[in-house]
């Protein structure tokens, strides 16, 4: 039997194995999928091993998404332009594939909810790992223009020169975002804690779009708040998991799975899983 698992720390609330599984099902595949929680030190050992074990592939998630990067044979070009790795492949050649999906997860979900990002005025904010996938796809679909803050101003800055080359993009500190925007996305951890960027209430009105990449069995902090402050349409980061988990299910198996299913059942078991 063939077999894939995520590596993270911590990784014992992941819920790829349950995703994973539903996939198998679905497409009536025969695998194993499960969870590997190395020391923050020995990612790079543990991963050699899984696949001198026979592994096929794997997930990364925080914190090894930059040093699996490092750590694989060739690099996809969507992994080259994010600088990170949540998806690798052991090819038929013995060749370790890595590969980033989280971006194209996130346009995934953000289209199935029915958000335009083609001509809109975008505010991503964060500058980390989560950030750096989302920006090329999101450029990709032609937004007018990108503004990206973080509580880091030059890291934003960075960020920005970077990927400057794919469309309207720029950096601006929360204090000095001005103007309307069509869509805001929450790219930073934040919510895991409960907590919330520093931006201004002003900038949310009742035809905002509102998405966190984080997720929970009810609202995270920032889509409430935003809520409190008139967003009617808010959207967390789970549609986001399970569509990244097709790309990579897709690109280890060579078949794509139904996302819509599965994301109802992971709803519907979301407190129990």
């Amino acid at each position: 039997m063939d077999h894939y698992l995520v590596f993270g720390h911590p990784v014992r609330h992941s819920k790829s194995p349950f995703i994973h599984t539903l996939f198998a099902r679905q497409t009536q595949q025969t695998l194993e999928y499960g969870l590997a929680e190395p020391a923050i030190d020995g990612f790079a050992a543990a991963l050699q091993h899984f696949f001198a074990q026979g592994g096929k592939g794997c997930n990364v998630t925080v914190p090894f998404k930059e040093q699996a990067f490092t750590l694989v044979d060739q690099l996809s070009p969507r992994a080259k332009r994010a600088g990170a790795v949540n998806t690798i492949k052991l090819t038929d050649d013995g060749v370790l594939l890595g590969d980033n999906t989280d971006g194209a997860g996130l346009v995934a979900d953000l289209t199935s909810h029915g958000v335009t990002l083609t001509g809109q005025r975008i505010l991503l904010l964060g500058a980390g790992g989560a950030a750096r996938g989302a920006l090329a796809p999101l450029l990709a679909e032609q937004p007018t223009e990108l503004v990206i803050a973080n509580r880091t101003h030059s890291k934003a800055e960075q960020l920005a020169a970077e990927f400057h080359d794919l469309g309207t993009v720029s950096a601006c500190s929360y204090e000095q975002l001005t103007g309307t925007f069509d869509l805001i996305i929450n790219s930073t951890s934040a919510s895991l804690q409960g907590e919330l960027p520093p931006l201004a209430a002003t900038l949310i009105h009742a035809d905002i779009a509102i998405y966190d990449m984080m997720y929970g069995a009810t609202d995270t902090a920032f889509i409430g708040w935003a809520k409190q402050h008139g967003a009617r349409r808010t959207m967390d980061g789970l549609g986001m998991l399970v569509e990244q988990a097709a790309e990579a299910f897709t690109i280890w198996r060579g078949i794509r799975p139904g996302t819509k299913q599965v994301l109802r059942e992971l709803k519907r078991n979301l407190g129990s899983i």
